[in-house]
């Protein structure tokens, strides 16, 4: 077994999606974690304790297939999470992304924008592709039935960037094919990104106390 098996192996068996994983010349192996779509789109996020399991089962598995490395080193996969499987462009639909062409379009190789669907001939494109269902007002996302989404787009490959540049509205179609990297652009928000999770109960009133800092596995989508 590679490294590459060993890493997608061990994310996805203990119950993580893998992101990407990357290894440097000096022997540095990055591997990036997040949650299955059904709990990300709910507002989970990757901790610590994630990141610290995924790491010792990795350990452990790199060393009984006798996988070199130097250092190891576990994490969410940031604001600027990559984008490469189909159901992450569906999961990201709405959201503004970079992308940068294998071969220049115009002139250009990159290219920022709002994520679309392209259209279907005979359909209309989705704003955004999950079912919502509203209690108490609040518009949140039905797990299994955004989970059937997601599985409807796993052989999508054609795809649509709305852009201005400063001018008129503009659409770029490509296909995952053309595309050689492609990235959320980071957005500074404590709510997350998409439709808000269902809400909690409210607690009952207590006085004021002082927030400690957060510490998880790193910024998340």
């Amino acid at each position: 077994m590679n490294w590459q098996d060993a890493v997608e192996k061990t994310v996805t068996g203990l119950g993580y999606d893998l992101v990407d994983c990357e290894r440097s010349p000096g022997g540095l192996l990055r591997v990036y974690i997040d949650k299955l779509p059904a709990e990300a789109l709910t507002g989970a996020l990757i901790s610590v304790d994630d990141c610290e399991r995924v790491t010792r089962q990795l350990q452990y598995l790199l060393e009984v297939e006798g996988c070199a490395y130097e250092r190891l080193e576990v994490s969410s996969p940031g604001l600027d999470r990559p984008l490469k499987k189909p159901q992450d462009y569906a999961r990201f639909l709405g959201e503004e992304i970079e992308i940068t062409l294998r071969m220049p379009f115009q002139g250009r190789k990159k290219y920022k924008g709002v994520l679309a669907q392209q259209p279907v001939e005979g359909s209309e494109p989705l704003a955004h592709p999950f079912p919502l269902v509203a209690p108490d007002g609040v518009a949140v996302i039905e797990p299994a039935a955004a989970l059937a989404v997601l599985a409807a787009f796993a052989d999508t490959q054609a795809w649509r960037l709305v852009f201005s540049d400063g001018g008129a509205e503009q659409a770029l179609d490509f296909s995952l094919e053309e595309v050689r990297e492609a990235r959320l652009v980071p957005v500074v928000s404590f709510k997350g990104r998409g439709v808000k999770p269902a809400p909690a109960k409210k607690p009952p009133r207590a006085k004021p106390a002082r927030k400690d800092d957060k510490v998880d596995g790193g910024p998340d989508q």
